[in-house]
């Protein structure tokens, strides 16, 4: 089943990026293998996938101490600060970014390990209650505030849109956080020069594509339905 939902998604990501005059090579598959075995994982691997994302910090350790192959892993859920020192060297990105204490845990973390970490901006484009994020008006002013952090390199922006049944409808989410980005590396701000758009997920990452997404988030596309039922902490 992996195998054949990973061809349907890849066929899905070339046509978006043909329809939007875009090359292939500029969009990275994030397969989001949360609360999914290592079984499946590397049924994606054999798929040649190489780029992973995570929601929990401890299915990340746990996974990675599992899997030794050289893969890309990202953190792209909601990430409290006490769990950082876990992510520097094992997680190459993170993108859930969208509080000092937390811009300043990862500085610290990073620092001790002598390794600048790419992060990303997470946006509240919809508004939403139930999601974290900044809003978009903040944002501007929240990356000239951490830009002087030395051990950190803001590299874009992520979003989640609303869960919908038509994709259509996030498109001007999608759009607004492109633009965002362009506003603020039209400002000039020192040591900040974002290349990178985390949006889309498996409901709508065709649209997000056409709209500048550089990083899509495919899980239930790729892995099936999740199985909530085991709760992993942190």
């Amino acid at each position: 089943m992996i195998k054949e939902n990973l061809e349907v998604v890849e066929k899905n990501i070339c046509e978006a990026c043909k329809r939007a005059g875009r090359d292939r090579s500029e969009v990275t598959l994030i397969a989001v293998s949360k609360t999914k075995p290592v079984s499946d994982i590397r049924q994606a691997m054999d798929c040649g996938i190489t780029v992973f994302g995570e929601n929990k910090v401890q299915e990340i350790r746990d996974k990675t101490a599992e899997i030794k192959e050289p893969l890309s892993w990202h953190m792209i859920g909601h990430l409290q600060a006490n769990k950082v020192k876990y992510l520097p060297g094992v997680a190459c990105m993170i993108h859930s970014v969208d509080n000092i204490k937390l811009a300043e845990e990862i500085e610290k973390q990073a620092a001790k390990k002598d390794l600048v970490m790419d992060v990303l901006i997470e946006v509240n484009m919809a508004h939403e209650d139930t999601k974290f994020g900044l809003s978009p008006d903040e944002a501007a002013d929240f990356v000239k505030e951490i830009s002087t952090l030395r051990h950190l390199n803001i590299r874009g922006l992520m979003t989640i849109a609303p869960y919908t049944d038509d994709p259509e409808s996030n498109r001007v989410y999608f759009k607004g956080l492109r633009e965002l980005r362009d506003s603020i590396n039209a400002m000039g701000i020192p040591n900040v020069k974002m290349d990178t758009l985390s949006m889309g997920m498996t409901g709508d990452y065709q649209v997000a594509i056409e709209e500048g997404a550089t990083f899509v988030r495919v899980g239930t596309g790729i892995f099936g339905e999740r199985d909530y039922s085991q709760k992993i902490n942190g």
